[in-house]
């Protein structure tokens, strides 16, 4: 019978105890030997000497980062399994070089930001954040008969066809809404699958109603939607972000929101967060929250849930469902 391994949990404190509630522990404890402590520093001296027996590190937020000095101390290390999304934080380069397999939750993170992103598309459609300051500083009007209210009809662009962009389009099919996608590896046909017209960044932005931003953060996506096309959004969009705030230039997106011709749900900015006083937060069109789309309080044992999945996959030698290979690496959040 081959030898059980054992998994070490790096992360905050407050962090694992939301997402390996008991249950979740006795379950995850049945694949694996996990060791009691949670680590928050790598370079500790009882905390070395977990790492030389370890064969899984399942991190999370407030994890250090895993680099060579990390990697020495764990020989036995063969996958680093994460309970929340991105990676870039805090796994280095030389986990993919030692081949340690590496698997993110962002699967299932994907699903509170994706119903978040289509709650504010569908607030957005009725300018519930403009109406809501409205009556709140000038009292109740009747909007029920203006032609620029509702969703019925209106355009909505999806920029990304990410794992969140891809659910946002599956949770909008087969609704009121005429669906269009920009991503540049995106083929017709798939879009076509998705309920979506495939088309140029420019395009979709001057044909939509509501623009929701899903890309990553790259060097080529910074200031995305930059002075020049945020000035091809049509008179009245909406632009929406739950992705990362370094998409959009924030002052241009200040100066069309303040002029009143565009409206904006944000809950990432740039800078992150924005200090007091900021005019987006102020702004009667703009609705800013504070990086809450993703899972958080009783969803994060969703990850949780993810990451002893993949365990049991992993002691059943079946392939990681959120497996991340290093060139993926470039191009994900």
């Amino acid at each position: 019978m081959p030898a059980r391994r054992t998994a070490l949990i790096a992360m905050n404190p407050s962090v694992r105890a939301l997402a390996f509630p008991p249950d979740l522990l006795d379950r995850l404890r049945m694949s694996v030997d996990v060791r009691d402590e949670v680590v928050t520093d790598f370079g500790d001296p009882g905390v070395r000497k977990a790492l030389a027996a370890t064969d899984i590190l399942i991190t999370g937020w407030g994890c250090p980062r895993i680099d060579a000095a990390v990697l020495a101390d764990a020989p036995r290390l063969a996958a680093v399994l994460h309970a929340a999304g991105s990676v870039k934080g805090h796994v280095g380069p030389e986990v993919w070089e030692r081949g340690i397999a590496v698997s993110s939750a962002a699967g299932a993170n994907a699903v509170p930001v994706a119903e978040f992103t289509v709650a504010a598309i569908r607030l957005a459609g009725k300018r519930a954040f403009r109406l809501a300051a409205r009556y709140r500083d000038s009292g109740h009007e009747d909007h029920t008969i203006d032609p620029a209210m509702g969703n019925a009809g209106r355009t909505v662009g999806i920029v990304g066809a990410s794992r969140i962009g891809r659910l946002v389009l599956e949770l909008l099919a087969g609704s009121a809404y005429e669906l269009m996608v920009c991503d540049p590896f995106l083929q017709p046909d798939d879009a076509i699958a998705l309920g979506a017209e495939l088309v140029d960044l420019e395009t979709l932005l001057r044909r939509s109603d509501i623009v929701s931003l899903h890309a990553p953060a790259l060097p080529e996506t910074r200031q995305l939607l930059d002075v020049r096309r945020l000035a091809l959004l049509r008179d009245g969009a909406v632009v929406i972000n739950t992705a990362r705030g370094s998409l959009i230039d924030t002052a241009a997106l200040v100066a069309e929101c303040a002029s009143g011709r565009l409206d904006a749900v944000l809950d990432v900015t740039d800078p992150e967060p924005l200090p007091v006083g900021h005019p987006l937060l102020s702004l009667p069109n703009v609705q800013v929250t504070p990086h809450v789309a993703g899972a958080m309080g009783t969803e994060i044992r969703l990850l949780g849930e993810y990451v002893v999945a993949e365990v049991e996959r992993l002691v059943g030698n079946q392939p990681l469902a959120g497996r991340i290979t290093v060139d993926e690496l470039r191009r994900i959040a």
